[in-house]
């Protein structure tokens, strides 16, 4: 069953936003409604679980009605629903659940009330995460250690591919944006989505190849991607691994 339900009231903050719910086979799914005045039509995409607590997005042009957005969703239920359907399981950081790292899974392993610390092991199992201190805390240290690993993986990376293009970039900032893996700004400050260290290294390599050819090319022109091409041969086939298990990334959940 698909149903729109009852909209909930428009933020008295002066967001452009609103929302509405959607019943899908009894599952209750929030929908953000945003006023974009760049675009002339509505759209309808998926948002990821990991990010926010709503699954889908609406971007409509300002002022466009409410009885529009519920036709909108109407006709697009049926797209919704297979989409929604298709979203990989969310898994939670926490004593025994496994997330990858670098590509390869590791188990997150509670080790005792000692120092505070996040280290990686091997056990008989396999690869773990070992996380001392306080259990409660548990998430949050295996998300702050999944953060520095990336930080530190990706400026080893960027020096790298800076150095091949003659280039040299502002600064690196990590984030947690669920539209885009990096970003590249006209002041050369370079910003990743830090679950790229969920990936495997080549990934993260072509990730910070991508954003540090934008320093010599602030487009995706023919230049650009020979750019690319030339500090990250096998672009084509890292370009395709994210876009086939980004998604996955996105459902690790601090």
């Amino acid at each position: 069953m698909f149903q729109l339900l009852k909209k909930r009231p428009i933020p008295k903050d002066g967001r452009q936003e609103r929302w509405t719910l959607l019943e899908i086979d009894g599952r209750q799914v929030d929908v953000r409604v945003v006023e974009n005045p760049r675009t002339t039509r509505l759209t309808l995409r998926l948002v990821p679980a990991a990010k926010t607590q709503e699954s889908l997005k609406v971007t409509v042009p300002p002022g466009t009605p409410e009885s529009e957005v519920d036709e909108f969703l109407l006709r697009n239920r049926n797209w919704a629903a297979a989409r929604l359907s298709r979203l990989p399981e969310v898994t939670r950081i926490a004593d025994g659940a496994t997330i990858p790292l670098r590509g390869e899974p590791h188990r997150i392993m509670h080790s005792g009330l000692g120092r505070g610390i996040v280290s990686i092991g091997m056990e008989e199992d396999g690869k773990v995460i070992r996380v001392f201190g306080d259990p409660k805390f548990t998430p949050r240290k295996v998300g702050d250690f999944l953060k520095r690993q990336a930080k530190q993986d990706l400026t080893k990376a960027v020096k790298t591919y800076a150095t091949a293009l003659d280039v040299k970039p502002k600064s690196i900032t990590l984030r947690d944006t669920t539209s885009r893996w990096g970003s590249c700004s006209s002041t050369g400050a370079l910003n990743f989505s830090w679950r790229i260290i969920l990936a495997p290294p080549e990934v993260l390599h072509y990730l910070a190849a991508h954003e540090v050819a934008h320093l010599r090319e602030m487009n995706h022109s023919d230049r650009f991607w020979n750019h690319v091409r030339d500090i990250c041969p096998d672009m084509e086939a890292h370009k395709t691994w994210l876009r086939a298990h980004g998604s996955k990334l996105h459902a690790v959940v601090v």
